[in-house]
Order: structure tokens, then sequence, then C-alpha cells
């Protein structure tokens, strides 16, 4: 061990580590997943609040309170909601970024503290294939901003109506679009995102703030519509029959970032610029533009007879081509900087660390960026009860599992001491038994195992039954998950020599 690396490994009060040692001829390294320097972490709290606020403002969050209500709930009940589920998620989201600020680490060379050098691949590749997910229903979202568009500018769009798949030609020019101008901005790299998010927040907030302004000019005043809001209630449900589900999808829309948030916090500039950029980010910012979506969608059953969820929709209401211009500059930045960060970075990195001397950053972001088509995501889409209770449960029991681990290993049992030299030693005290832990990997299969089987029934209409036990278990999936891998970690790996050193050093 060199003697950079003994001071760093030492230095339990400090805010930052830094190695200087050349792992370049590591197989475990590459220039992207390398530690960041202290000169490269310059993102202060207004970057981290800019982060979250190009992240939050999108469709889907538009839409997020709407499944609530439709499924019983007022709109104050779903705020609150929503407001919980991301205070909730913000808690393991900053104890995950520590590990980043601190070391400069991202979210798959942390892994290999706990998962093993070999191992951490597994759950990188569990959150990959998720953020490919997402990275298509957000371009789908998107592209439907640039289809409204072009088919108000360009007379003959509209007649390329021939059928794929079974969606329209020009829906498919739109998408391809949209997502080959995502593939420039995965080519200019994280730099680009940093900039892209800072300059792209306040338009996305006037953006949202100008439309809830309108509809609610137009409807008669905030009042009239918020108590209309009980309309779009398609069905009467208890509330406290439906919380917990709604919540664990809330907690889930970000589960994945909770895990990964290292890709971004190891360019923070201190401890305080990410816990504080994240809590004024995320639980304002998602409760905000939720609110917005609720309050508008109220607001068009008064001004057009019918509710209208997507703002996609709404906007081919409207006559003036000005007007439509705006509103999907505003989409299309708003779909972009979330793409960008929360679907692009995490995958572009595990998929590097799979082989970082031949998967670069930018090409595991086209890996990324083709798996987000094969995933189908207008099949994804097709109803909210789907959307929340398949694909954000269902992952989110994934994510807790996860999370759980790394808390557990980085908080508990490391007490934030790792030992940054040996994170790209193949061989070294992070291989554990060929290169994977094998208590983590137990942890990680025994916690998520009790989900399964009510995500089945849920995924396949009841024709995979489950019993009620397991489909109460999976409306909890992400909590159950978390604490079923956090206790079984922790019992698995005390005693283990890996621990040694941050044991000796308290």
């Amino acid at each position: 061990m060199t003697k950079t690396n003994t001071k760093s490994s030492q230095s339990s009060s400090a805010d930052f580590v830094e190695l200087h040692d050349d792992m370049s001829s590591s197989p475990l390294w590459n220039a992207d997943l390398a530690p960041t320097t202290l000169a490269q972490r310059t993102w202060s709290t207004w970057h981290i609040v800019a982060l979250w606020i190009g992240m939050s403002v999108v469709i889907s969050t538009y839409t997020l309170a709407g499944g609530m209500i439709e499924a019983g709930m007022t709109w104050w009940q779903a705020m609150v909601t929503i407001l919980l589920g991301n205070t909730i998620v913000l808690i393991p989201m900053c104890l995950n970024a520590h590990a980043g600020t601190k070391y400069g680490v991202s979210f798959p060379v942390l892994l290999r503290a706990s998962f093993g050098t070999v191992g951490a691949n597994v759950p990188a590749m569990l959150r990959a294939i998720v953020a490919c997910g997402w990275f298509g229903i957000q371009t789908w979202l998107g592209a439907g901003a640039i289809d409204v568009l072009f088919g108000m500018i360009l007379p003959g769009w509209k007649s390329l109506a021939t059928s794929i798949g079974g969606v329209e030609l020009h829906t498919w020019l739109a998408f391809f679009l949209f997502w080959g101008v995502q593939v420039y901005f995965i080519v200019v790299g994280l730099e680009g995102i940093k900039h892209l998010e800072s300059w792209g927040s306040p338009l996305l907030l006037l953006g949202g703030l100008m439309l809830l302004g309108w509809c609610v000019n137009k409807a008669g005043g905030m009042g009239p519509v918020l108590e209309g809001s009980v309309d779009l209630q398609k069905v009467k449900n208890n509330f406290w029959s439906i919380f917990p589900a709604f919540l664990t999808g809330a907690v889930g829309y970000w589960a994945t970032l909770s895990t990964n948030i290292p890709d971004f916090t190891r360019y923070a500039r201190s401890q305080r610029s990410q816990m504080l950029g994240q809590a004024l980010g995320l639980p304002t910012t998602m409760t905000l533009f939720a609110f917005i979506g609720v309050a508008v969608t109220s607001a068009t059953l008064r001004i057009y007879g019918e509710p209208i969820s997507d703002p996609i929709k709404l906007m081919a209401r409207f006559d003036n081509v000005y007007v439509v211009l705006f509103a999907t500059v505003v989409v299309f930045v708003a779909q972009l900087t979330t793409n960008m960060a929360a679907n692009v970075v995490s995958p572009s990195n595990d998929f590097s660390n799979l082989n970082p001397k031949l998967i670069s950053y930018v090409t595991g972001g086209l890996i990324t960026a083709v798996i987000g088509i094969v995933m189908m995501p207008w099949k994804i889409m097709q109803s909210a009860g789907d959307y929340v209770f398949i694909w954000l449960v269902g992952y989110s029991g994934l994510m807790g599992a996860i999370g759980g681990i790394m808390i557990c290993d980085y908080w508990v049992l490391r007490r934030q001491q790792l030992d940054l030299r040996q994170l790209f030693e193949p061989a070294g005290k992070y291989s554990y038994t060929g290169g994977v832990n094998w208590r983590a990997m137990a942890a990680l299969a025994i916690g998520i195992a009790p989900c399964v089987p009510g995500f089945l029934d849920a995924a396949s209409g009841s024709r995979i039954a489950a019993p009620e036990f397991f489909k109460v278990l999976y409306t909890y999936a992400w909590f159950v998950t978390f604490a079923i891998g956090f206790v079984l970690y922790w019992l698995l790996m005390l005693g283990h020599p890996t621990l040694r050193p941050a044991i000796e050093e308290r």
C-alpha cells in the first residue's frame, strides 16, 4: 500500500479522499470509472438543485398524481403521498451519495466494496436495465410533443400514417428524431449534462407555472379547479386501501437514483452541497410539478368538458403555432434533461464496469439508447395501473434490496471507511472469492424473493395467482426488500476480514 493510500484510508474525518496512485494498468480501471480528483469536484449546491429540477420536471411526474386520483384519492391526499414518498427516498439518497462525494467513486465502483469486484456487475446490471426502460419511456413521451408540433407546421406530416407495429409512421419518425438528439448528448459527455441541467431548469419551472396560470385563469380560479378534481376519480376506493401501493410507487420513482446517486455526487464540492441540493431539489420539485399536473388536468375538465391528463394531447388543442412551439421546447428540454441525467449516466457507467478496457462511458450510453428501444416503452405506458403497480412498484423491490446492502456496508459495517486503491485491485481485499461476495448475493436474492409472487400476479393480471400475503408484501416492495437485504447482509458479514481495518480504526 502506498503512502498516499495509507494516509487516505486513515483519514476517517476527512471530507474528501483522493487517490494519486496510477491504477491505469488495472483491468478494473478506465478514465470514466476513475475516482474524480479534487479539481473535478466542481458541482455547487445550485448544480445539484438544478439536477433534480431537470430530472423531476418531466411528463411522467406530471401524470404521477393523476393515477392516484383516478384510483380514488383526493388531490391533497395524492400530494401528501408524493411528498412523503420523496422525503422517504431522500434518506437513502443522501446516505449513498456520501461515498461519491468523499471518495469520488461512481455507483458500480462503490458496489465492489460489498458485492466484489466481479459481483458488482449483478446489481449494476439490474440498475442499468431499469434505466434503459426509463430511457425508452421518456423518449417516447418527448417524441409525442415533436409529433404534435410537426403536425401543425408541416402540411403532409399527418399523412405519413402507415402503421408499423400499431404505431403510425410519423410518430416513429418523431421518436427516432428525439432519440438521435439524445445520442448526440451521450457523445458530448457528462460536462454537457451539467450545463444542460443548469440552463434548462429555470425554463422548465417557468413553462410549468405559465401552463398552470393559463389553465387556472381560464377555469375561473384555483378554488373551482381543486374542487373539480374529484370528478377525475374513476373509482371510489378507500384511501388506506390504495395508499401503500402508491406510496411504494412514489418511493420507487427515484429508488434507482437512490442507489446510483454517487454517479453525480462524485462531482460535488462538499457533503453540504450534495445534501442541501438534494433536500431542496427533490421533494419540493416533485410535489410542485405533480400538483401542476393535477390542477391543469382538473382545469381542462372545466375548459374543454373533458379531463386531458396528457400534456401532449393538451398541446394539440392549441391553435397558435407559437404557443405550441414554446410548449414543445419545454417538453423537449424536460424529457432531455431527465433522460440524460437519470437514465444515461448510470447505465453508461454500469455497462462500462462490465469491461472497463473495452466499454467506455460513451459506448455504454449507446448501448442504453438501443436497449431503450428494444424494451418497447409504448407498451409499458399503456395504463396508469400498469405504470404504477407493475413498473414502479416492481423495480422498487430490486432497488430496495440493493440500497439496503449498500447502506449497511458503507455506514454500519465500514463506518464510511473504504480502501480506494483496493477497489481497483482484481485480487485485492474486495475480490472476496473469485471476485464475488456470496453474502451480498445471498442477501440480494433472499431480499427480493418474497416480492416475486406478488409481481408475477400483478404482471400476469392474476393469471399466475399469488396468496394474499404475498400480494400485500408486494405493495410494500421497496420497504420489504430494503429491510431484508440490510439485516441479512449485516448478519452474514459480521466478522468478515475485509471489515477489520475499519474496526481497528474505531
